[in-house]
């Protein structure tokens, strides 16, 4: 029989921790050596981490963030895997998570087959996504082949909401994400309609029928 592949969990809800705990041992190709509530208190335990094959974590960690953590192992543990398991599915926690190293992002409301299966793929060199943020990183890369400008459906919310004259703090409200998470997607819309300011963005999206000018009230 193959030896099991080593996990630590990170997550400071004691029941969620305990819950993957349980799925995860109860493979027999899986094994938790580890479980804290903090980056912190696992990254005390280095013996520990440098026998790890996979780390699963949250990214609303107390301490030091998931997406921190993240850092820290591709740099003092670099052969070893991380997934993201969060409430967090907006487009700047997902690519940030992505951009430090984390291969796979998960919704804590996956249930245990997909979290199972999540792992076994990471492993395997996959990088499993839950289908909503795999569609959103898609949206995000893709460039339609006629040049024609394409912003997500995200984007065109907040590109709407900006032409009504609303502020960040009142757009994050309506869309459910926090200002600096505006301030994400506003960035992409500036770069990829080549504006610098919310009118030039207002005025090219009007210009290219990007948004209807009829629903701007």
């Amino acid at each position: 029989m193959e030896k099991a592949s080593n996990i630590i969990i990170i997550e400071d809800n004691n029941y969620i921790r305990n819950g993957w705990k349980t799925f995860v041992d109860f493979e027999d190709d899986l094994e938790v050596i580890g479980d804290f509530g903090s980056c912190e208190a696992a990254f005390e335990q280095n013996k520990l981490c440098t026998k790890t094959d996979l780390f699963l974590m949250d990214i609303g960690l107390p301490g030091m963030s998931g997406i921190e953590g993240v850092q820290h192992i591709k740099m003092h543990y670099p052969d070893a895997v991380c997934i993201m398991a969060t409430v967090f599915d907006d487009d700047k926690h997902v690519f940030e998570a992505l951009k430090a190293g984390a291969v796979g992002y998960m919704l804590k409301n996956m249930s245990p087959e997909e979290l199972i299966s999540a792992i076994r793929s990471a492993l395997r060199g996959g990088s499993p996504l839950t289908p909503n943020v795999a569609r959103m990183v898609i949206d995000v890369l893709y460039v339609p082949a006629d040049g024609q400008v394409e912003l997500s459906r995200r984007e065109k919310s907040i590109l709407e909401a900006l032409a009504k004259g609303h502020s960040y703090n009142q757009i994050g409200k309506q869309l459910f994400l926090s200002t600096d998470g505006i301030r994400y997607h506003i960035r992409n819309i500036y770069t990829k309609l080549q504006v610098n300011s919310r009118s030039e963005a207002v005025s090219k999206a009007f210009q290219n029928r990007i948004i209807n000018p009829d629903t701007i009230s």
